[in-house]
């Protein structure tokens, strides 16, 4: 039999881990919380649910229907033979005090009786919160360091394609080098979508994304989106490459800018023609001519220019940013937009890209040329 000091050391010790463990839930991050199965109720919530969500015990409904609200088809999948119910692990939200939601992670496993049947059901909640803040932190740094990065890089991008284009008459080793600045930059943008991109960095293992876009398919896509404003919108191309080097988004930018341009200042009856081809002096032109009233002479060498408006353009909503913006699209791919009034009324907006003389490092489909160069093969 054990003595009565050996009974006074067990009890001493029982009381000193009792008070380790009220020590660790109060002052946890953790809310620890115990559920009875039958019943569905909380019979215990660590002082942390106060100090996190505003809550005690006794006036924890809202926060108990959160944590409880699966557990009846837990604990009939259990029953039925699923015991991967017996320890689960979700991520959900659960609701303040204050009525705000919090994003929160929630550990919990189900507690057996003699019979081997759910008695009770504990688990610790734990407040994302931080760390969703973080991760966007994260995010948000990792997007503007692209942005800073890809700029430049694409800017020389442009500017290569456009000396490789006109330099036919160049010896071979300027062609070289030209060709190697170019695989510089293929390789300094993969490396951006590989470590920088947050889409990447959200989905470990994607292909990286196209830098071509097939610019007849461009035409064509855009016309028929215009058409839900204008009914009188067409596309047609002539001898255009079937894929084109430059970012996509920002081509495709540019082109809805200048369309949407064109829908406002012309009738609402008045047709709008997108056409596609290769320009006299090499490289690709994607037109879009409106027939209004057209632009006056003095204005067209400054429609480009930030913030400007026109005459015309007294009742019509805009900022003067739009065109500005297109111009610098295709700046950064070394091409042009430029602005005439047609003979037979109207206006025509061109966007000129360059196209390289010599296929370089293919960054997409097999069968297309990234570096815009005509042979498809």
């Amino acid at each position: 039999m054990a003595t009565i000091a050996e009974l006074q050391a067990a009890l001493a010790a029982s009381q000193a881990n009792e008070e380790r463990y009220r020590l660790l839930l109060e002052h946890s991050g953790e809310i620890s919380w115990m559920a009875d199965c039958a019943g569905l109720k909380l019979t215990w919530l660590s002082p942390a649910a106060e100090r996190q969500f505003g809550y005690t015990l006794d006036g924890a409904q809202a926060l108990a229907a959160g944590l409880l609200k699966d557990v009846p088809a837990r604990l009939a999948r259990y029953a039925g033979g699923d015991l991967s119910r017996h320890r689960l692990l979700r991520e959900t939200e659960l609701p303040h005090s204050d009525g705000r939601a919090v994003p929160v992670e929630i550990e919990s496993t189900l507690i057996l009786d003699a019979a081997g049947v759910p008695s009770n059901v504990v688990g610790v909640v734990r407040d994302l919160s931080a760390r969703r803040e973080l991760a966007a932190q994260q995010k948000k740094f990792a997007s503007m360091l692209s942005h800073e990065f890809r700029t430049p890089l694409s800017t020389i991008d442009g500017a290569v394609q456009r000396l490789e284009m006109t330099g036919a008459h160049h010896d071979e080793g300027t062609r070289k080098r030209y060709r190697k600045i170019q695989t510089a930059v293929d390789r300094m943008l993969a490396m951006l979508d590989e470590y920088l991109s947050p889409d990447r960095m959200a989905s470990i293992g994607r292909e990286r994304q196209p830098d071509e876009i097939d610019p007849a398919a461009l035409l064509d896509k855009a016309a028929e989106q215009a058409r839900g404003r204008r009914a009188r919108v067409s596309a047609r191309s002539v001898g255009l490459p079937q894929w084109m080097r430059c970012d996509p988004a920002g081509i495709r930018l540019c082109l809805e800018i200048l369309i949407d341009n064109a829908i406002k200042y012309t009738d609402a009856d008045s047709p709008i023609e997108l056409i596609g081809k290769m320009a006299t002096e090499g490289g690709v032109e994607l037109l879009v001519r409106d027939h209004g009233a057209g632009v006056p002479e003095a204005e067209l060498a400054h429609v480009f220019d930030k913030s400007f408006r026109g005459s015309n353009a007294v009742g019509i909503a805009g900022s003067g940013l739009g065109l500005y913006m297109a111009r610098a699209i295709a700046d950064v791919h070394g091409g042009t937009v430029t602005a005439r009034n047609v003979s037979e009324s109207g206006t025509e907006f061109r966007i000129w890209l360059p196209i390289s003389a010599n296929a370089g490092k293919s960054l997409a489909q097999v069968s297309s040329n990234s570096d815009n160069s005509l042979d498809a093969s």
